[in-house]
């Protein structure tokens, strides 16, 4: 009787990670595009007011300080090649933290872009003519 090989089971969980990682990316933009669907933002609308939500921030425009440090942490966090290490060990188990952090990060996103552009409607000044 054959067993798997380490190496063949650290294979397995790398796809793992990458399928998992697919899968969060897809609903998170199901999501986007279903509230642009139903009267809210569309994706396109979102992700043109990311730049303009970092230079407001950035400027001490919008409030938006801390949660935009926790998005931009949460990226690092999920984009950088420390956090294959624990996937490589762990498996499944190395995923869970991906997937919860990809999950929680699309959300904020989504959540943080409709409130920036509220914000924006808001204070933008009304035009006369």
């Amino acid at each position: 009787m054959a067993y798997p090989s380490h190496a063949g089971v650290a294979e397995r969980g790398t796809d793992m990670a990458k399928t998992l990682k697919r899968a969060a990316a897809f609903t998170a933009l199901g999501r986007a595009l279903m509230a642009g669907a139903r009267g809210g933002p569309s994706l396109s609308t979102r992700l043109a007011a990311l730049p303009r939500m970092l230079k407001a921030t950035a400027k001490g425009q919008y409030d938006g300080g801390m949660r935009v440090a926790l998005m931009a942490a949460a990226t690092a966090y999920v984009v950088s090649p420390i956090d294959a290490v624990p996937e490589a060990f762990l498996w499944v188990f190395g995923l869970i933290d991906d997937a919860v952090m990809v999950t929680w990060l699309a959300g904020t996103v989504l959540a943080e872009t409709e409130r920036f552009l509220e914000w924006e409607r808001a204070t933008k000044p009304a035009v006369v003519r």
